[in-house]
């Protein structure tokens, strides 16, 4: 039977919340200017906390552990009952009773400020950089945490600890990205954020972003945007023929309208600024890279982490072999394999 890993890529803020115990907040930032220049009245940016902070004898929290999602998602996709089983748990690596723990909704996802608000194309373009920029503020002037005990990212959320650790060297202890490089976006991965995006901008039912309805081009992007997430191994023992395969094209149409057209066209779009190869000779953070073999959309066969990782003192990575039971770049979604 064939098990759609992708229904973890869209988690609604409200199923999230029936299955994991977190306090959920709204930080509001006025007159908001991202890098570009464009500005925002009023930019929203929601956050969970679970767990209790730890202070040392200067009153300075020393336990927080933020967690980044990917493209697309939200913090409410790292609180599912899968997550919390396995990392939060007690004895577990992310132990709630022991960490104060920190999920972002990062602009333009889940219940922050995104286009599908009202905005829609005239919403600001915004970056990497301006979501770890957003992220960081939180952290230190909302939060008032001078020092992450750590940053567990997954894909985007992964790219955004990478540049977090470089651009903000004493701000964060350790990092785990997950399924994320540490060089700019190219190759296959780049064609593949350029065809879903043009299959949005050309499509005359996008309207300029003034859609009604979904646009058909999303919507017929949305399975190729599915199967290249998807394991390799696992694809070939899950669509033996036709019929399969049929399914499959069907319920990714399907699970598509699960996500706003502009709100994919703006985050596939924002990680053009994102290149911190230059920059990894400044990361100070311990470093624990993790990969996995069937995972096409970043292929282990171009060496790019056994190449980079090495340049950061003390780094190191795994790559996690896979199989026909995990999902490639989305055995991210699964901390339990």
């Amino acid at each position: 039977m064939l098990k759609l890993a992708s229904m973890t890529l869209f988690v609604s803020p409200a199923a999230a919340a029936d299955t994991f115990t977190a306090d959920q907040h709204d930080e509001i930032f006025a007159n908001y200017r991202f890098r570009k220049g464009e500005t925002l009245a009023q930019l929203r940016l929601h956050y969970a906390t679970a767990g209790t902070p730890v202070r040392n004898e200067k009153g300075e929290i020393t336990n927080a552990v933020l967690l980044l999602h990917w493209t697309s998602a939200s913090g409410g996709a790292l609180q599912t009952p899968e997550f919390a089983t396995s990392l939060y748990a007690p004895g577990k690596p992310l132990d709630a009773a022991k960490y104060f723990l920190i999920f972002i909704d990062n602009v333009g996802h889940g219940r922050s400020s995104k286009p599908s608000d009202g905005m829609r194309a005239r919403f600001p373009k915004y970056g990497y950089l301006d979501m770890v920029d957003l992220q960081h503020r939180l952290i230190t002037e909302k939060l008032g945490i001078k020092r992450l005990r750590a940053i567990v990212g997954l894909s985007m959320g992964g790219m955004h600890a990478w540049l977090w650790a470089e651009n903000h060297p004493d701000a964060v202890e350790a990092i785990m990205p997950i399924v994320a490089l540490p060089a700019r976006i190219s190759g296959r991965n780049l064609i593949w954020r350029h065809i879903v995006t043009r299959q949005i901008r050309r499509d005359p039912d996008w309207k300029g972003g003034e859609y009604t309805s979904a646009p058909r081009g999303w919507t017929e992007a949305f399975p190729l945007f599915r199967m290249m997430l998807d394991g390799v191994l696992h694809l070939q023992d899950t669509i033996p023929d036709k019929a399969a395969a049929d399914a499959f094209v069907q319920a990714a149409a399907d699970q598509s309208h699960l996500a706003d057209a502009n709100d994919v066209l703006y985050s596939l779009e924002s990680s053009e600024d994102y290149d911190p190869e230059p920059g990894l000779s400044r990361i100070r953070a311990k470093v624990f890279a993790l990969n996995f073999s069937d995972d096409e959309f970043n292929p282990i066969s171009l060496g790019i982490l056994q190449d980079l990782v090495p340049r950061v003192p003390g780094a190191r990575y795994v790559l996690q072999a896979g199989t026909t039971t995990s999902f490639g770049h989305l055995t991210q979604a699964h901390p339990s394999l």
